[in-house]
């Protein structure tokens, strides 16, 4: 039976910060209930007056940025510059696209039948939310992917129901504090504490499932929604690879593998979890990765550090386990490979391993952790092929300076997203659609599919001329199918339509 009450802890001191009780299933069809109540009038705003209380809400993020780093840190052990970095730095972008461009994604679009029998119908496509969104999200960005999410969905006209990761709720709930304050109707965006359950119940009662977090997990989601044959959308784990060639510039590609590998500790979806090197670089591109690791600076939020504290202790033991098992199979640890012993908390060391294969997990299987394993290859197509070699497929990157030939290879990775000379870019851009491959899962966040998977969509069909009758209303006559087989023939047969060319071609000289 699952605990009652929930203990939030700092991973990076091990003290407690609040207890919280646990959200039953009455608990969350109460808060599904009030959502509903709200969601009707809500659903009948302009996206004007929505955009009026999303400005509002990113104002009162900028102005509490101070109080929502102290409560981001506490429950995640990341450094304070992240917060603004990465997860503000996001939800202002994230805000700003959906303020402007809901509308544009979501107005009621014309479609111009191609057959010509056709054309004499007015055909209109439109969208109309789902009603309650529920967001089941991870810890690893605990207020990106619950209100970050939750943004799109709120635009479309829903309202929203976060069962936020066990580990990190306080993000969640300060964003729905600020979302009332900002304007927006209570109980429209809500937040439910709990474990497994309280999600169940989630699922059993919302109208559609966006969820985010592992592939297990993930496919109990969608068993359960499918027994109500609820829609959902599924970004699940990663194993990200990167591509260095012969002609990359050396300096940026390290600094890029460095940064995308280790921001957040690692714990992101799209980190750069395997490196794969050309040969004639390999060892300079090495010895470039090796100096800025080693340069990294590992301590409390406090302080002025690079890199926090693993936020799971259950992960931070995964972690360990795969490089000590890598390391048992003849890798080697050029930095790092242990729990950090200068501190308390869930601290794991940045790491750079070599001497690698994909016979080990930590080629293979999702990390979430500051490891960096490098592997050297003889050319592009051995490089192609084993970054394909994996059941995930969520994002990936390349350097070189010939970009075509970047671009060529991106064409053929297998994965959702692809960055040239860059790294994690892709998922801070809201105008871009994101989404995976395998089993990285389907659907998308941002992007017109971003917000158009929160909707129904709609065909309107209206007649134009008025006529007594259509061609196949009753009754059947001989005469009725004759006309329509001659028009097909003219229309659709090939030999026929050659003819009506050649006709058409005469009259015109």
């Amino acid at each position: 039976m699952e605990p009652q009450t929930i203990q939030v802890r700092n991973p990076a001191t091990l003290e407690q910060i609040v207890e919280l009780p646990v959200a039953s299933a009455r608990d969350v069809g109460a808060a599904v209930a009030r959502a509903r109540q709200v969601q009707v009038n809500w659903q009948n705003t302009s996206f004007f007056e929505r955009a009026e209380c999303l400005y509002r809400l990113r104002d009162l993020l900028l102005d509490e940025a101070d109080r929502l780093a102290d409560i981001l840190t506490a429950e995640t052990g990341r450094p304070r510059a992240e917060v603004y970095g990465n997860e503000l730095f996001y939800l202002c972008s994230a805000i700003s696209t959906w303020a402007k461009k809901a509308d544009e994604y979501l107005r009621p679009t014309r479609i111009k039948p191609s057959f010509p029998l056709l054309k004499a119908k007015k055909v209109i496509s439109t969208y109309a939310p789902r009603g309650v969104i529920g967001i089941i999200s991870p810890w690893n960005f605990p207020l990106t992917m619950t209100l970050g999410e939750a943004i799109p969905a709120l635009m479309a006209g829903n309202a929203v129901i976060i069962k936020p990761s066990e580990l990190t709720p306080l993000s969640a709930m300060f964003a729905a504090e600020s979302a009332t304050k900002s304007g927006f109707p209570e109980h429209l965006l809500q937040v439910v504490i709990g474990y497994g359950a309280t999600a169940e119940a989630l699922v059993d009662q919302a109208d559609m499932i966006a969820f985010t977090g592992s592939v297990e997990t993930g496919k109990r989601v969608m068993r359960r929604a499918a027994d109500r044959l609820i829609p959902v959308s599924l970004e699940l784990g990663g194993k990200d690879p990167l591509i260095v060639l012969k002609d990359a510039d050396l300096e940026r590609a390290a600094g890029a593998c460095v940064w995308g590998a280790l921001m957040n500790c690692g714990q992101i979806c799209t980190s750069i979890e395997r490196v794969y090197v050309e040969a004639p670089v390999y060892q300079p591109f090495i010895d470039k990765v090796v100096e800025k690791v080693r340069a990294i600076r590992q301590g409390p939020s406090a302080d002025p550090v690079d890199l926090g504290s693993m936020t799971s202790e259950a992960q931070l033991e995964k972690i360990a386990a795969q490089v000590d098992a890598a390391v048992a199979a003849g890798a080697r640890v050029l930095t790092g490979g242990r729990r950090n012993p200068a501190h308390r908390g869930f601290y794991y060391e940045p790491t750079v391993l070599v001497d690698v294969t994909h016979s080990m997990n930590i080629m293979t299987e999702e990390t979430f952790g500051p490891v960096i394993p490098i592997m050297k290859v003889d050319d592009a197509v051995a490089a192609l092929r084993l970054a394909n070699d994996s059941r995930y497929g969520l994002s990936a990157s390349i350097f070189s300076r010939d970009k075509k030939a970047a671009m060529d290879l991106a064409e053929r990775l297998q994965s959702g997203a692809v960055c040239v000379n860059d790294s994690l870019v892709n998922f801070i851009i809201p105008d871009a659609p994101m989404g995976g491959r395998k089993d990285s899962g389907f659907g998308y966040r941002h992007g017109a599919e971003g917000i158009r998977k929160f909707c129904h969509q709609k065909t309107i069909v209206v007649d134009r001329l008025g006529l007594k009758e259509e061609f196949p209303w009753y009754p059947a006559t001989a005469k009725k199918a004759g006309q329509v087989r001659h028009l097909l023939n003219l229309l659709c047969h090939t030999g026929w339509r050659h003819k009506l060319n050649a006709f058409k071609g005469l009259l015109t000289r």
